[in-house]
């Protein structure tokens, strides 16, 4: 087994196991750290897709994007958690709810 093939696998089962996390949790910090697990999923991804031959050598756009993914994450990360907060004041809980008040 290659290392690319080991981090393409692993980041399948990283971005497998933040969907499952964000389909089932309810609590609005468990969905965010979910969307984080399967972003990390994501960027293993890329870098495993960057070597393309044994002899060759890796391909720069693929990190490039890693790199501009990872300052994106954090940005959404600061975002997200702000209007978790708020949610949280507003609700008084950080959890979607089911029940729609009408």
């Amino acid at each position: 087994m290659s290392t690319a093939l080991l981090y393409a696998l692993v980041g399948i089962g990283l971005f497998s196991l933040g969907l499952y996390a964000l389909i089932v949790h309810a609590h609005l910090l468990r969905k965010i750290l979910a969307i984080n697990v399967m972003g990390s999923g994501v960027f293993l991804l890329l870098i495993a897709l960057t070597k393309r031959s044994v002899t060759s050598f890796p391909d720069a756009v693929p990190h490039a994007m890693v790199i501009t993914g990872i300052v994106v994450t954090v940005a959404a990360t600061a975002l997200a958690l702000t209007l978790m907060v708020r949610v949280a004041i507003e609700n008084r809980c950080a959890e979607l709810s089911d029940q729609s008040e009408e």
